[in-house]
């Protein structure tokens, strides 16, 4: 049985991909959350992982951490992380490592708050060009595959990986054009949504990561339950 572990569900983009994509695929995991208690939790989380960060997957006396390491990994032990058409294949795998390596400004300004609702501050040179990126990827993959996922039919890695940014054009109201399709279909899934009711039921608020978001703008909506 493969273990992840993730944290906070209203924070933690990185941990949903993965999450995302094990859900998305079927393949049985056992959820183990370990929330950001703090500003840096380097220390108490290199108990489970030698980056000191998550999302980490425990398995058969392997730790394979980062979601790009850990997304090549079940690769090689299921399918359906990568579309079987070769052409939606290169495609899907060169969305996932652009924006495992990229949209900088998208992170650092409009950083993952999946229980709220915010006006943005005015959008800097470097995150309309994130922005824009996001919108002529997602249009051409629905476009060149036919959607309704990313590249094709099927759910694939391409779709878990971008999935904290459905949240993120959510939060913020970012125009993505005719990839708002996407977002739609997305944020319906039923993974989620599991993953949303599980971060609006969260006690845990961490100061530096309420204080990030507070600089991105208005705040106009609070869902978050607890």
């Amino acid at each position: 049985m493969y273990v992840l572990i993730t944290a906070n569900r209203n924070y933690s983009s990185w941990s949903l991909r993965p999450w995302m994509l094990m859900k998305g695929l079927g393949i049985g995991f056992e959820d183990r959350v370990e929330p950001f208690a703090k500003p840096v939790n380097y220390d108490a989380f290199r108990s489970f992982s030698p980056t000191g960060q998550v999302p980490a997957l425990l398995h058969e006396g392997r730790t394979v951490y980062d979601s790009l390491g850990i997304t090549l990994y079940l690769a090689d032990r299921h399918n359906g992380v990568w579309p079987d058409d070769p052409d939606a294949r290169a495609w899907a795998q060169c969305a996932v490592a652009e924006m495992h390596s990229g949209f900088a400004a998208l992170r650092n300004d409009c950083t993952m708050n999946v229980g709220v609702r915010v006006t943005p501050k005015p959008m800097s040179d470097a995150l309309t060009a994130n922005v824009a990126r996001i919108r002529e990827l997602f249009e051409e993959g629905l476009t060149k595959f036919g959607g309704p996922w990313l590249a094709g039919a099927d759910f694939s890695a391409a779709d878990a990986f971008f999935a904290p940014v459905a949240f993120r054009i959510r939060t913020y109201g970012l125009d993505v054009g005719a990839g708002q399709a996407w977002v739609d279909h997305m944020l319906a899934h039923p993974t989620m949504r599991e993953w949303e009711r599980q971060a609006l039921a969260e006690e845990w608020r961490e100061e530096s990561h309420e204080a990030e978001l507070a600089a991105a703008g208005v705040i106009t909506a609070d869902y978050r339950t607890a």
